[in-house]
Order: structure tokens, then sequence, then C-alpha cells
């Protein structure tokens, strides 16, 4: 592997659940033409994802690299909440010979990425207003689930690192309550608690459906996967529909919860492939309705706009932008 240049460009990495997408870029700007996925099953870390990378790019140097990960990072190590892989700056630095190395949360490298998504990649779902320089959230739902939150401030951009998919599920309705008690006791993925990522994220949306069949007198429950589910959905089919439409209102009730602990003015964005999947039935369902479900608060969740980014690349984007401004904030 020969030695950096000024000039060498970035790697950057977006590693999801399911697969991990890694790019060549200079300054904030990914190169299309580089993009490759690989899917992590096939790896047994993140590490021999790069260096395969490289090694079928023909071994280029990079000047720096910078990894999205779909779990937290504490004190420069990232643990995939999904995936038994922990990811290190040394680790980074063997597989790359980078020594300008940078680890986000998956969540702040999309929330680096706004700002920097073309208008054609995003589709507004809920209307509101957008005040410029005002603080943003963006929210994953696919594999996982989690939120983050996006401050600009006179010494850059700051994208707070969370993990609060992991927080209680919303309950508003009786039926709410009877799902909370239902996810935390039944099916394999049981563990005594009913987190806002067991009903919102992909295996959140089988966990309903599970419900809603289970209430319909299907005994424990029956059990599809969340493309099955959404096919049926598309097809008109009963419970199916009832599950997206119980899906569509914990997904209102908690971007509410969201919008009113960091009142982002400059918009919420959704990310993920569960909202993309879920986005044609946004409005029949009445997403802003659940959304604004807030007693005398009603009126001042207007303010609120939320947007789908449809950009699969985005945390791609906002790795190079984060390592391009110094990667501090």
């Amino acid at each position: 592997m020969s030695q950096p240049s000024s000039s060498a460009p970035a790697l950057v990495a977006d590693i999801g659940g399911t697969n991990t997408r890694v790019a060549l870029a200079d300054g904030q700007s990914v190169r299309q033409d580089s993009i490759r996925r690989f899917a992590n099953a096939e790896f047994p870390h993140l590490e021999t994802v790069l260096t395969r990378y490289l090694a079928e790019g023909g071994h280029p140097a990079v000047s720096g690299v910078c990894v999205a990960a779909a779990g937290p990072v504490r004190d420069g190590v990232a643990s995939m909440t999904n995936l038994d892989w922990t990811i290190t700056g040394p680790g980074l630095t063997a597989a790359t010979g980078a020594a300008r190395t940078a680890i986000l949360n998956d969540l702040q490298a999309q929330g680096h990425a706004l700002g920097r998504i073309a208008p054609q990649h995003l589709r507004e779902v809920i209307a509101g207003r957008q005040k410029p320089g005002a603080a943003m959230l963006v929210v994953g739902l696919g594999t996982g689930m989690n939120a983050a939150p996006v401050h600009e401030t006179p010494w850059g951009r700051i994208v707070a690192a969370s993990e609060c998919g992991h927080i209680s599920m919303p309950v508003r309705t009786d039926e709410d309550h009877r799902l909370a008690q239902f996810v935390a006791e039944v099916g394999p993925h049981a563990h005594g608690f009913a987190g806002v990522e067991d009903v919102l994220a992909g295996r959140g949306l089988e966990r309903v459906y599970a419900f809603v069949t289970h209430e319909a007198g299907a005994g424990a429950g029956t059990a599809k996967r969340g493309a099955e589910i959404m096919a049926d959905v598309a097809a008109g089919e009963g419970l199916a529909s009832r599950a997206a439409q119980l899906y569509i209102h914990l997904l209102g009730q908690e971007l509410g919860n969201l919008a009113l602990v960091h009142l982002p003015f400059g918009g919420i964005y959704l990310i993920g492939g569960v909202a993309r999947a879920m986005q044609p039935y946004f409005d029949r369902m009445d997403l802003a309705r659940h959304f604004r479900d807030k007693g005398r608060f009603a009126e001042f969740m207007d303010q609120f706009s939320v947007t789908i980014v449809e950009d699969d690349y985005a945390a791609l984007t906002g790795c190079a932008a984060y390592l391009a401004g110094g990667a501090q904030g």
C-alpha cells in the first residue's frame, strides 16, 4: 500500500446491520463510481471488508478513514447493535494504512449529511416550517431504530449520539398497552421490555403484525417477514393493513415525543428502508394526526416538518463532510 499524499482521497464506510457500503471521497464529495456494497455475513469483521475493497481498487493510498456504525460509539470504539463486530481506530489504521481515523454512530453521519443532500432525494411527508440554522433531527427506521439531534454552533456542526431506540415504546391507548405486554413477553425475541426499536424497526413491524394476528384469535400470533407484510398491505389484506395502521400510529406518537424533546425547528428527517416502505401509507393512515396528538400542544406541533431522505449514500456524504471539517463536533 503506497503512502498517501495531500491529494489522496479519504475512505468512507456506512456499516448497517446487514450490509456495508464503502467509497472514496474528495473533501465533502463522494466519488459515486467508487461505491461498493458488501454483505456483512460474508466477513468476520469490518477490517476484512475494507481490505477487500482496497484490494479490488488496486490498493490506493487514502488520507483518512471515517466510518458510520449502526451502534453506540464510546471512547472511539463502536459496538454494533445487531452485528457481532467491534470497530476501533487502530483496527481501521491496520486495514487501510490511514493514520487519521474517525468513527461515528450511523445517525451522526446522517446528521452531518443534512444540507448536502440533493433536493430530488428529499420527500416531505408532514408539512411544517423549517427555520434555517435551527436544530434538526435525524430518525433512522431500518434494521434498528435510533435518532440524533443536529445543532449548528459557531464552532461547527454538532450531531449528538443517542440510543433512543431502546427507551420505552409510546403507550397512548389500551391497545398500545396490550401491545407492550405482548412484545415484552411473547416470541423468540421477547426480553421482558418493550422498547421503541421493538415496534418500529424492521423486526418491530413483524412483532406488531404478530400482535394484530394474536388479537384476531390466531394463538400466539402469526409470524411473517417484513417484506411479506408490506406485500400484503399493498394487496389490501386486512390484518396486514391493521398492522401498518398501528405501526404508523406508534411512529407518529414517537416522532412527536422526540420533536418535543429536541425542538427540531429545522426539520425532522427520516432515513432507512422501513420509513421508505411505509411512506406510501403515511397520508392515508394519517401519520400527521398521530404526530400532532399532543393535547394542548397539538397546534405547537405544526411548527415541525417531517421529510424522508431517499439518498442511499447520505451516510457516506456525512462521513466525508465530517473528515473534511476536521473530524470535530
